[in-house]
């Protein structure tokens, strides 16, 4: 199914946040980890991250530094650029995470009527 980029911009952000939560990624990880773990419902393209990253990382959410990839990954000794979750970016992931569930809770008072 193919979502509209209107309802997917307002993820976008909330989303890596989450994932950044969990440990530092590089891009391309962040891009592979939600299509696998939306079952291929989310196709993320890297046109769609890297404007959200760099958007969180000027507004201080996120940092982002050159790291190698560690010695059992595929690429041992490459360097890639992973980004860090910031306190901050911790602190907006909580209250986005709070008024996403209140925000899916309202839709689906309505819209589970309908469909």
């Amino acid at each position: 199914m193919h979502f509209s980029d209107n309802l997917i911009r307002g993820t976008v952000a909330p989303m890596v946040l989450a994932m950044l939560a969990e440990r530092p990624m590089y891009g391309y990880e962040i891009i592979k980890l939600v299509n696998a773990r939306t079952g291929g419902k989310l196709q993320w393209k890297e046109g769609t991250l890297y404007p959200a990253l760099h958007r969180m990382q000027a507004d201080g959410l996120l940092t982002a530094a050159w790291e190698e990839a560690p010695t059992d990954a595929d690429a041992a000794g490459r360097k890639r650029k992973y980004y860090h979750i910031t306190r901050k970016g911790r602190a907006h992931l909580a209250r986005q995470a709070k008024q996403w569930k209140e925000l899916a809770e309202a839709v689906d008072a309505v819209m589970l009527r309908w469909c």
